[in-house]
């Protein structure tokens, strides 16, 4: 425990104190904040250079869920019993825009982290060390927790949403023929959906740590949780078998009680809860006179008004 203790004297007095801001110019602040973008947009730019040039080939990889279905047993994609669906545009620079859309989404999902890296630079001087400590482990998680949406919503969501909405149209008769910027938006916004609900649990997190909401709260709600996972799930993949729905409710409302148990972990605690007038009045002489000279009792702070007395005009601190 005493090395323990060392350790983290060691890692506030060497690793964090030397990040506390050095009181700096407006200016300069803006200053650093213009340098730190250009260089975050520049590499943005570099990367997208790259993406362009195998857009053809990321194109190609957003098509895989449409007309196969993932088997995680195999660890393999399996064609489906789907025709072969030809892609077609229809307007002169449709296909040159999707995939100059598609290298850009991919270029700035490539660069997110050393554009967070330079927003964590910018920022973390004007933080303290207890917000370094949330702040930092808050950003990496839902870095995380956001590329794990896109790959639950491109293994598993969209070939059962596309298997679904292709094959209802063949059944009725229609032969299928998909504009490639119509289906390149539906399989983003699919994957960006996806990348938001595995930041439930986060931002729970986050708004119990700012004191918006508590665990209690959360727990109250449960059930409305429970029917608005489902609800959304129905909106969301118009599919009819009940498999599918949970496939995407039951992780809606599993992260809903990861937050809950995050937000009773790191939710903001109340001050001055639980403390009777006895225990009041006996901690209140060591506050500010060091327990020489006692004070006298305030009026005890009730549940129903939590009102703090303004001192009086004689009484000097």
């Amino acid at each position: 425990m005493a090395d323990w203790s060392r350790f983290k004297r060691w890692l506030q007095d060497s690793v964090f104190a030397p990040l506390e801001d050095k009181k700096m110019p407006v200016m300069e602040h803006l200053i650093e904040l213009q340098v730190r973008l250009t260089r975050a947009v520049i590499i943005i730019g570099v990367v997208f250079v790259g993406t362009f040039f195998y857009a053809d080939t990321l194109v190609q990889w957003l098509r895989v869920p449409l007309q196969n279905m993932f088997i995680p047993g195999k660890l393999a994609w399996v064609p489906t019993d789907l025709p072969l669906i030809p892609f077609v545009f229809l307007a002169p620079a449709e296909a040159l825009w999707q995939n100059v859309k598609v290298a850009g989404l991919f270029a700035l999902v490539l660069a997110t982290p050393y554009a967070m890296w330079e927003l964590w630079q910018f920022v973390v001087p004007g933080l303290h060390v207890q917000e370094r400590r949330f702040v930092g482990p808050f950003v990496l998680v839902s870095s995380v927790a956001f590329y794990a949406g896109i790959l639950f919503s491109f293994f598993f969501v969209l070939p059962f949403a596309l298997n679904f909405l292709v094959s209802y149209g063949v059944n009725a008769g229609f032969i299928p023929q998909l504009s490639i910027a119509q289906y390149v938006g539906f399989a983003l916004w699919f994957l960006l959906v996806f990348g938001l609900i595995f930041e439930v649990p986060l931002a729970l997190t986050l708004m119990a740590k700012l004191g918006w909401v508590d665990a209690p709260v959360l727990k109250r709600y449960r059930k409305w949780a429970f029917l608005g996972a489902f609800v959304f799930a129905a909106i969301l993949t118009p599919t009819p078998d009940p498999f599918n729905q949970c496939l995407m409710a039951l992780p809606m409302y599993v992260f809903y009680e990861v937050g809950i148990i995050s937000a009773g972990v790191f939710g903001k605690r109340g001050r001055g809860v639980g403390l009777t007038p006895e225990t009041a009045a006996a901690v209140a002489p060591a506050g500010g006179n060091g327990g020489l000279t006692p004070r006298p009792a305030q009026p005890a702070m009730t549940a129903e008004s939590e009102y703090v007395g303004v001192p009086h005009a004689g009484h000097k601190r």
